[in-house]
């Protein structure tokens, strides 16, 4: 591992504790340094040729930003329908055909049912070796709205199933290459389709040099919301911005459980309950449900201690099965109503954390593998190390043996749908992600490392953008192949669903 991807700033050890206190060496003085802060010499400056910047600069020579370029195609890979195929082991294998249903939509939701697929293709390609925490699913429609702790809108990535610590470049080259596929669906010409990649990389590479010219406590919170459309250049997309952001604050859990939910009868216990609404919502037996609930009395041991009084004051009334997004269907996923002495609903997501899709690949890239411990504990931790604000009740728990997160479900969630853009929003969306991609990455590689890789040209947007490009067109044709085993009844798909 080198000097540049000796782990991520700010992490902590695998049993929860920080790393603390003052190691053997001294910055001189009185004070010694204390592992997980600074060097006091980084603070004074140093030589110029040891700053985070310079260091960024210098990894040109070893992988030139041209390089980036290069295609994305493992020798091994399998074809698209093994691949689907591998994805779905161990899923519930009933919703396998909705999963491949979903897939088969189009390539952009090709890709996103994908993530192993490009990672293993990602893995031969070119590396910086800056390690960061790392969306790992890092498309087009993962990032959106949900509230805060005050009901406040918040934009930022909004799926951390794959998350772990990896190369920044992989999030970076599936945003960029998503970008493309999105213009292609809304009829945008290959032009228009292959700037709002170079737009994408742009943002990205901008708003890194923004932050790494930012004392550390503005950069990390940086780019408020309300500056992100002024900060991109996103002008195109304030009205449709408008109208999620007025559809997110309706999108809550009592608006859910109004429709989804029926009133027990004080015979039958009292309360509410799920009405199925199959395929995607159902109750489940007793026993499941059962082992669900029970589960959440661990989850409260991994959740704030500040937040407990605030759960305590809602009693569990019911569980169900409902099937999530493309990139997670088949994974078991329960919704569990929770009600108030007012009855008030408040209703918690218990979703399966399966590995990341990343984690076979990271070796050859020459990442480290590390133990996650429990996979939920490991997507919580990622999703908090990434976001400004994130859910105050995220936590984690495991069912019947499986490792599961947990979170609020319709806390003001709101996003804007790719495939519904204009083509004239395409390159605007781009710079929006790319700047949002940005501050989550500098949340844990120093953003000065990367600005100076970037650097001021274009030269590196250039060349992600020639790739997205091309892994564009292979996401085509691997998609292309998946219809035509749907086609031959080689894949069961259910389509629509």
């Amino acid at each position: 591992m080198g000097d540049d991807q000796v782990g991520v700033p700010g992490q902590r050890g695998t049993d929860g504790a920080p790393h603390g206190g003052p190691d053997s060496g001294s910055d001189g003085g009185r004070v010694p340094h204390v592992r997980g802060f600074a060097r006091r010499a980084a603070v004074s400056g140093g030589t110029a040729a040891a700053s985070p910047k310079a260091r960024g600069k210098a990894l040109r020579e070893r992988v030139p930003r041209s390089a980036h370029q290069q295609p994305a195609l493992a020798a091994d890979r399998p074809d698209a329908v093994r691949a689907v195929e591998e994805s779905n082991r161990d899923r519930v294998p009933e919703l396998a055909p909705i999963r491949a249903g979903r897939m088969a939509a189009s390539p952009f939701t090709f890709l996103r049912g994908a993530a192993g697929l490009m990672a293993q293709d990602l893995a031969g390609t070119p590396v910086t070796g800056i390690a960061a925490q790392l969306c790992g699913d890092a498309h087009a429609a993962n990032f959106g709205l949900y509230g805060d702790a005050r009901g406040r809108l918040v934009m930022d990535l909004n799926d951390f199933d794959e998350t772990v610590v990896g190369p920044w470049e992989w999030d970076l080259k599936r945003l960029a290459t998503s970008l493309v596929l999105v213009g292609r669906e809304v009829g945008a010409s290959e032009d228009v389709c292959r700037a709002a990649a170079f737009d994408t990389v742009g943002a990205y590479r901008r708003t890194m040099r923004l932050l790494a010219r930012l004392p550390a406590l503005d950069a990390w919170n940086a780019i408020a919301d309300e500056e992100l459309v002024s900060h991109t250049d996103a002008r195109d997309l304030l009205g449709t911005l408008e109208r999620v952001s007025a559809k997110a604050r309706n999108n809550t859990s009592a608006r859910f459980a109004a429709r989804s939910t029926e009133a027990v009868t004080d015979a039958e216990g009292g309360g509410r309950r799920f009405v199925d609404a199959p395929p995607v919502l159902r109750r489940v037996p007793d026993a499941e449900a059962a082992a669900v609930a029970a589960s959440l009395g661990p989850y409260l041991e991994t959740v704030s201690e500040d937040r407990l009084p605030l759960l305590a004051r809602y009693a569990v009334h019911d569980v169900a099965f409902r099937v999530v997004g493309t990139g997670s269907v088949g994974t078991r996923s329960y919704v569990v109503l929770l009600l108030d002495h007012r009855g008030e609903a408040l209703v918690l997501q218990v979703k399966e954390a399966r590995p990341s899709a990343l984690l076979p690949h990271l070796p050859t890239a020459g990442f480290a593998v590390p133990d996650p411990g429990h996979e939920g504990r490991r997507v919580v931790l990622g999703q908090k190390r990434i976001q400004v604000v994130s859910d105050i009740l995220l936590g984690w728990t495991t069912v019947e043996g499986r490792p599961f997160q947990v979170r609020q479900f319709r806390n003001r969630k709101g996003s804007v749908d790719p495939a519904a853009l204009t083509v004239d929003q395409v390159d605007d969306y781009g710079r929006m992600t790319g700047a949002l991609l940005a501050r989550a990455h500098a949340h844990s590689a120093d953003p000065r490392l990367i600005a100076g890789y970037c650097g001021k040209n274009e030269e590196f947007d250039e060349a992600v953008a020639a790739f997205a490009v091309s892994y564009a067109d292979r996401t085509t044709a691997d998609h292309a192949d998946l219809l035509t085993a749907v086609r031959a009844g080689r894949i069961a798909a259910e389509l629509g669903v």
